[in-house]
């Protein structure tokens, strides 16, 4: 069983690094093989609407110059997907948004290849924003046929500066529950293979 993270903000151990890897931990503790992707800050080309992921099928992203190719790679050998963002303007970061577009777009046209792999989204904010962000990570698990995992609230925490996220006990206890819901799901799943 394997879980890849997906850090979407420029802060490579920021507020939303620090959300992911409460996740992870929880993840590994249950025996879960996991993986932290830092795709903040770097150069992601955004998606053109070409078209060609559908005319190929190779699996692949016609773009080449950014790190995009080797994260659909990733979800594609994972069982479960974890995208985290800062909000930016009551959304997704960048990195994030163009991520999720063109991976999506790449499942789609190869015959839903993320299609019942488990996904989660982890939303970093100062004060709202946030579930409006949560949401547009939602929306590609919905659409590429995915397994959205919940917590006991939404998949959020709060905090500006980097660090602050852990003064929020709520925030990294949903993050905390998200890990153990995810694993046990992974574990139901690979014991009725």
């Amino acid at each position: 069983m394997r879980v890849v993270a997906f850090n979407g903000s420029p802060r490579k151990d920021g507020n939303t690094a620090r959300l992911l890897r409460e996740v992870l931990l929880e993840l590994e503790k249950e025996g879960v093989e996991t993986d932290l992707v830092h795709i903040g800050g770097r150069p992601v080309h955004g998606c053109t609407a070409c078209m060609k992921c559908f005319e190929k099928k190779d699996g692949r992203c016609v773009i080449e110059s950014d790190i995009v190719n080797d994260c659909i790679a990733a979800m594609t050998e994972s069982d479960g997907i974890l995208i985290g963002s800062p909000t930016y303007f009551a959304d997704v970061s960048p990195e994030t948004k163009a991520l999720i577009d063109r991976a999506g777009f790449v499942s789609i046209a190869n015959d839903s290849m993320f299609a019942r792999k488990l996904g989660a989204a982890v939303v970093a904010a100062r004060r709202a924003g946030a579930v409006h962000a949560y949401d547009t990570i939602n929306h590609l698990f919905g659409i590429s046929e995915m397994i959205t995992i919940g917590s006991s609230y939404w998949n959020i925490g709060l905090g500006l500066g980097p660090g602050e996220v852990e003064e929020d006990a709520e925030g990294l206890e949903t993050m905390r529950t998200l890990g153990r819901n995810m694993a046990w799901l992974l574990k139901k799943v690979h014991a009725g293979e």
